[in-house]
C-alpha cells in the first residue's frame, strides 16, 4: 500500500497516543491510558515498511518495498531478511497452509510463497489478457479466496488496465473484477464473519464497504466512514486527500485505517473513536503477539507496536 506521502523525519521514537476530541459514549477505550508506542527496530533502518503480516508463531514478516525485501521479526527481536528480490511486493498475508501470499506490484503479479520464502504459485498475473496496474494490498477468506487491490502510484501512472479496481481470485483460480468505483483502491479487510468488504481510498475522504455475496462478487457500495483530514498543506495534494493505506480490523468490528495523520480507529458503525500517532507516516498496520493484542505499524523507514485492550482478527 505505498502511496504518495513523502517520508516525514521526526527526532523522536515513541510518542504518546491521541485521541478524538468525539468519540461515542458508552464505548471503551481502545488504547490503554498511558500507552506509548514503541519503535521495534532501533538499530537498523529501512527504505519504506509495509505489508505487515502476523504468522502466529511469534513472528511478524513485513515488505521493505524501496529495497525489494521481505524482513522477519521474530519474537526475540532479531530481524532477517526472508526473501531478496520480491518484486517490489507490498501486502502480505498468510494463507490457511501457513504459506505467505504478496502483490508484487512492480511484476504486476500475485503470488505464494513456501516457508523458506521461495516462490511456488503464480496466484494472479493478468485479467483480459493485460498485466495488473500494480498489485497493493489483499485480504484472504476463509473459503481460500483472495481479495486485493490494483492501483499505480508514482511518477508513472500509465495504467496496463483500463480503470483501478479491485478483483477476487476465487478458490479454484478464476479471477474476476468486483469493484471499479474508487480513485485509488489501496488497503482491504473483511469483517469479522467475512459479510462485509472494507477498502480505503487513498485519494478520497472515505473508506468504502461492500456486501460480500457468495460467490465473492460485492454489492452495495457505501461510504463507510469519513476520515479526518490533515491540517497540514504540505501533506495534501487537495483537501480531499486522505492518504488512507492499510486496514486492519478487530473482533468487535472496529476499524484502524492507516492515514496521513495517523491510524484512525472507527467502531462497526463507521463512527470516529482514537487516532493512534506515529513519529513517521503510517502504510500499514496488523495485530499479532500472543493475545493478538499487539497492533503493529509499518511506517517509512521503521516498525512500530502498541499494546491495545481488544484482540484483532488475523485472517484467513
Amino acid at each position: 500500500m505505498y502511496n504518495f506521502c513523502k517520508v516525514l523525519f521526526v527526532s523522536f521514537s515513541v510518542i504518546l497516543i491521541s485521541f478524538c476530541a468525539k468519540k461515542p459514549e458508552g464505548i471503551r477505550k481502545i488504547v490503554p491510558e498511558g500507552a506509548v508506542v514503541e519503535k521495534v527496530n532501533k538499530d537498523i533502518s529501512f527504505g519504506f515498511t509495509e505489508g505487515p503480516a502476523w504468522d502466529g508463531k511469534g513472528n511478524l514478516f513485513f515488505t521493505d518495498i524501496r529495497n525489494s525485501k521481505i524482513y522477519k521479526l521474530d519474537n526475540e527481536g532479531k530481524f532477517t531478511v526472508f526473501r531478496d528480490e520480491t518484486g517490489a511486493a507490498n501486502g502480505l498475508m498468510f494463507n490457511a497452509k501457513g504459506n505467505l501470499v504478496a502483490c508484487e506490484g512492480g511484476d504486476f503479479k500475485v503470488t505464494e510463497m513456501d516457508q523458506n520464502g521461495k516462490v511456488i504459485n503464480v496466484l494472479a498475473a493478468t485479467y483480459n489478457g493485460k498485466p495488473f496496474n500494480s498489485p497493493n494490498d489483499l485480504v484472504i477468506d476463509k473459503k481460500g479466496g483472495i481479495y486485493f487491490t490494483d492501483p499505480r502510484f508514482g511518477e508513472n501512472q500509465i495504467l496496463n488496465q483500463d480503470i483501478e479496481a479491485i478483483y477476487y481470485i476465487k478458490p479454484d483460480g478464476e479471477i474476476i473484477r468486483v469493484a471499479d468505483n474508487l480513485t485509488k483502491p489501496n488497503g482491504i479487510i473483511l469483517s469479522p464473519y467475512e459479510k462485509i468488504l472494507y477498502v480505503a481510498d487513498s485519494y478520497g475522504q472515505y473508506v468504502k464497504a461492500f456486501d460480500v455475496m457468495e460467490d465473492g462478487s460485492l454489492a452495495n457500495s457505501r461510504n463507510f466512514c469519513e476520515l479526518k483530514l490533515s491540517e497540514s498543506k504540505e501533506k495534501l495534494r487537495t483537501q480531499t486527500v486522505s492518504g488512507a493505506d492499510g486496514i486492519a480490523i478487530d473482533k468487535e468490528g472496529n476499524l484502524y485505517v492507516t492515514t496521513i495523520i495517523g491510524t484512525q480507529i472507527f467502531n462497526s458503525n463507521g463512527e470516529p473513536m482514537e487516532i493512534i500517532e506515529v513519529p513517521e507516516i503510517p502504510a500499514n498496520c496488523s495485530f499479532g503477539g500472543e493475545d493478538f493484542k499487539m497492533l503493529y505499524i509499518t511506517a517509512r523507514t521503521s516498525v512500530y507496536k502498541v499494546k491495545l485492550n481488544v484482540e484483532g482478527i488475523i485472517f484467513p
